[in-house]
């Protein structure tokens, strides 16, 4: 086994770069975008990110992440988690949304931005202090 060590790892196209084996068969690629955000106290407010130019406030507990740089398209895996929710909001949870009635279903995602929503054990929607979101393709 070999270590590559460097400073910057650069793409030869639009694409990021892609981890293959030996075979030249891709095996794994880079997190696309990442935020950590608070919305727990008005507009939502980003404590750092990577590919997100911004989070749209679309009521309590319902935000949408916007992209910097689109992704290829909507194909990709969505991750999420909620913290600091305090003793009331211990049992938090982040769910899908397609309309503002309904919780745990499949995200509303484009090229550009994934929508979704939080609460808390009640399934009543919540705004929460901690809010994590994570892609991949």
């Amino acid at each position: 086994m070999s270590t590559l060590v460097t400073a910057t790892v650069k793409s030869n196209s639009s694409s990021p770069p892609a981890f293959q084996n030996s075979s030249g068969t891709e095996i794994g690629t880079l997190c696309r975008a990442w935020v950590n955000f608070n919305a727990s106290s008005g507009s939502p407010s980003i404590r750092a990110q990577f590919n997100v130019s911004s989070i749209t406030d679309n009521g309590v507990g319902n935000y949408t992440v916007n992209f910097t740089n689109a992704l290829a398209d909507a194909n990709y895996v969505v991750t999420f988690g909620v913290g600091g929710g305090g003793s009331s909001l211990n049992a938090s949870f982040v769910g899908g949304v397609l309309t503002s009635t309904q919780y745990g279903v499949a995200s509303n995602k484009t090229a550009s931005a994934v929508q979704f929503t939080t609460g808390d054990y009640t399934a009543t929607l919540r705004d929460l202090g901690e809010i994590y979101v994570s892609l991949f393709r």
